[in-house]
């Protein structure tokens, strides 16, 4: 069993030594394509993009503003749920109408 787990840990380090060694071989590559994009974009690299050129809304904007609508919209989904329970057994049962 101690012979498997040393196994296993030369394995683990062999690996890691590996990926070490191809990071340093081609990690110029990985770096050389960041470097493309930003002297591509000069002044806007790092900014949000916008949805369409003429519109002054950011893709962050615009999915902040979605993300704030469906949480309304089942709040309000929740709320009428609330409502009809009050109307439809609450109100009856206490005696304070009567559904028809």
């Amino acid at each position: 069993m101690n012979g498997l787990r040393q196994s296993a840990l030369t394995i683990d380090v062999l690996t890691t030594l590996a990926v070490a060694i191809i990071y340093k071989l081609f990690g110029w590559l990985i770096m050389g394509e960041a470097k493309r994009r930003k002297s591509k974009l000069g002044e806007k690299y790092g900014q949000d993009e916008r949805i369409l050129p003429w519109v002054p809304i950011t893709k962050s904007q615009s999915e902040l503003f979605v993300s704030l609508t469906t949480r309304g919209a089942w709040i309000g989904i929740g709320g009428m749920v609330v409502l009809w329970v009050t109307i439809r057994f609450i109100g009856p049962a206490f005696g304070w109408w009567n559904v028809v």
